[in-house]
């Protein structure tokens, strides 16, 4: 359950990393980005072991790593250049 659990916060940091590099301008501070990496890493860990038990090591980490994208995809912000104003009333 420990290599469980620092595998997946290792695997979700890198993620974090990635999208850090990848997508600067649309991430929020990176502090918040990595931090969120780690740990939506280990949440998915944790719910991917507590569904299929124990024994599952590669499927824990991936579980662990699509919740950690799935977290990681709520902090991305549209494109500032391409953001559409409409007016309330049209």
């Amino acid at each position: 359950m420990l290599l469980e659990v620092l595998g997946s916060a290792l695997l979700g940091f890198a993620l974090a990393w990635a999208a850090v590099l990848r997508l600067p301008d649309r991430l929020p501070v990176r502090m918040l980005v990595l931090a969120t990496g780690a740990v939506g890493g280990v949440f998915g860990a944790l719910v991917t072991h507590g569904a299929l038990g124990p024994g599952h090591f590669l499927a824990t980490l991936i579980g662990a790593v699509a919740v950690a994208a799935v977290l990681l995809s709520l902090l991305i912000r549209p494109a500032s250049r391409r953001r559409l104003r409409r007016s309330a009333t049209v």
